[in-house]
């Protein structure tokens, strides 16, 4: 277990996806919002650095709330994502983020902190709600709630199958409540993250020793 807690706290060292996009990640309406987009883009088959890319660029554009990511005409959508290199998806991806926008303004008011409380932090209601969207289907969902329950403690410990699949390669518990007991309860969403950039490839168990043997 000590050798597992040691690995697991180099695994903290890492960034998570919202933070590569330059989401500061808070309860509050905008870095949400900023989170949903982040998952609908990591939602379809492209890399996940891809995603990150047009995200941030998305953002850089002003991009960064539900009010303005519909009143931004659909050319300047996918001008955006073009410039984050997210191009084989990119008229249909500025079509989603547009009517998904609509969406969080007309059933949210532009605010998930509403879908959370009428969810009551069920994780499975929250799946259900966030597949409403456009471009958000039980991947997206998993990826919204694996990096929200940083801000949503009642949502932790959350881990998909991705995290599972990359904390078995570590050799790590592939148990909820194991996992759980490896790091702190405001650390989980941390480490889930880092498990999956394990399980995508973007770091090799080889890469994680090693890192461990340098602390």
């Amino acid at each position: 277990m000590g050798d597992q807690r040691t690995l697991a706290r180099t695994l903290l060292t890492r960034r998570t996806y919202a933070e590569e996009a330059g989401i500061t990640l808070a309860d509050r309406p905008a870095p949400l919002y900023q989170l949903l987009v982040l998952a609908t883009l990591l939602s379809t088959r492209i890399r996940a650095s891809v995603a990150v890319a047009a995200a941030r660029e998305l953002f850089a554009a002003g991009l960064r709330t539900p009010q303005a990511m519909e009143a931004a005409s659909w050319q300047e959508r996918v001008d955006a994502l073009g410039r984050g290199h997210y191009r084989r998806y990119d008229e249909r991806t500025a079509t989603m983020l547009g009517s998904g926008a609509r969406l969080c303004l007309d059933r949210w008011h532009g605010d998930l902190r509403r879908l959370h409380r009428e969810a009551d932090g069920d994780p499975g209601q929250l799946r259900r709600l966030l597949t409403a969207f456009p471009g958000i289907g039980p991947t997206g969902a998993d990826i919204f709630l694996r990096e929200v329950q940083q801000v949503w403690p009642d949502v932790r410990p959350y881990v998909d199958q991705r995290a599972v699949a990359g904390a078995r390669r570590l050799g790590l518990p592939t148990t909820t409540d194991r996992l759980a007991e490896l790091v702190d309860d405001a650390d989980f969403g941390r480490l889930a993250s880092t498990l999956v950039r394990v399980a995508l490839g973007e770091e090799s168990a080889g890469q994680i020793s090693r890192a461990v043997a340098a602390r």
